[in-house]
């Protein structure tokens, strides 16, 4: 049986400290660049309004982290949204460049947690979500660009504005010459999409600017853990096996859980391999009660080192947790299935 080991110091990072971070932080992209672990979390300063923007961190041994910085390192400001939030950053290398996978949501909005799953978002306190046609839940994707890993801009925004289409994660490398981002466009249903529930898609890009129409990867196919949604949770990992993908399933209790895949190297378009039951549930104390959506593990980050995956994922929208597993282990329990 697969034993993916829980971190002792778990919560490894919690809110405090900045005005910026006080209420939560979650859902982080890490990196490991010049012999380090970096961090972008997701931080919250309040629930009203639930404004979050990117903040960095640093650790040496994956573990303990401390901030590299007193201010965020990305916002929605630097996009034209003051009171917008910028959310689940994604982050990849390539070719000496760091790649930010971001979701945005244009304006602010009052979290109110309701203790029993997703939470009641509030808008009616500001304005701009009337003026701007659209509701908190309808995100936006793009990736923005840093040459340090420490100053961001905006690059491109990697989905249409008019619909929901978020858990972006560009691969780590170039795929035949060409950039491959997961994707998780909401509205792409029906008969014309081949599909009746949403699912994880793969787009490629030249250049990052252009990309091609999505292609479908998979949806739910447990509907028990897995709900009627998935999305692509970490950034893919390369493997001598095929690209690991880690996916989140939500059930008809708002419980997320954790799946993992394997998709074909030259054509990642193609799974190989798929978890039948999750990796990872909610289990301990962090990950079943938090300040806003309880029984939730959510991974966006996954390193390997020394052939030991580590695993960082939010829990309940509140704090930062690890776990880590055998890479060879994971492989070889998704192939033998």
């Amino acid at each position: 049986m697969l034993k993916i080991t829980r971190c002792k110091a778990n919560p490894i990072v919690s809110p405090g400290i900045y005005d910026w971070r006080r209420a939560a932080v979650f859902n982080p992209g890490v990196v490991f660049h010049n012999n380090k672990f970096y961090m972008y979390e997701r931080a919250a300063g309040s629930l009203k309004p639930f404004q979050t923007c990117i903040g960095l961190l640093e650790s040496g041994d994956g573990i303990n982290f401390s901030p590299v910085s007193d201010k965020p390192v990305f916002t929605a400001g630097m996009l034209g949204f003051k009171g917008g939030s910028v959310e689940d950053a994604r982050v990849v290398k390539i070719e000496g460049v760091f790649y930010m996978c971001y979701a945005l949501q244009p304006y602010e909005f009052d979290c109110w947690p309701t203790g029993r799953g997703v939470p009641d978002y509030f808008t009616g306190n500001y304005p701009g979500w009337k003026e701007g046609n659209t509701e908190p839940m309808l995100t936006r994707s793009g990736i923005a660009v840093s040459e340090d890993g420490v100053n961001f801009k905006q690059l491109c925004y990697t989905t249409p504005a008019e619909i929901d289409d978020r858990d972006n994660a560009l691969f780590p490398e170039k795929i035949g010459g060409r950039f491959a981002l997961l994707r998780r466009p909401m509205q792409y249903v029906g008969k014309e999409y081949g599909t009746d529930i949403p699912g994880i898609w793969i787009s490629y890009s030249d250049d990052l600017q252009k990309w091609s129409e999505p292609e479908l990867i998979a949806v739910a196919e447990n509907f028990g853990w897995e709900g009627t949604k998935i999305g692509a949770a970490a950034t893919p990992v390369k493997t001598e096996k095929g690209w690991l993908v880690l996916y989140h399933g939500v059930d008809a209790n708002s419980i997320y859980r954790v799946g993992a895949m394997l998709l074909e190297l030259e054509n990642p378009g193609k799974v190989i391999a798929r978890s039948a039951e999750p990796i990872m549930e909610p289990q301990e104390y962090y990950e079943k009660y938090g300040l806003v959506i309880p029984n939730t593990v959510f991974p966006t980050a996954n390193i390997v080192k020394d052939g030991l995956l580590y695993i960082y994922y939010g829990c309940c929208d509140t704090c930062i947790s690890l776990a880590t597993v055998p890479l060879g282990e994971l492989l070889d329990h998704l192939l033998k299935l």
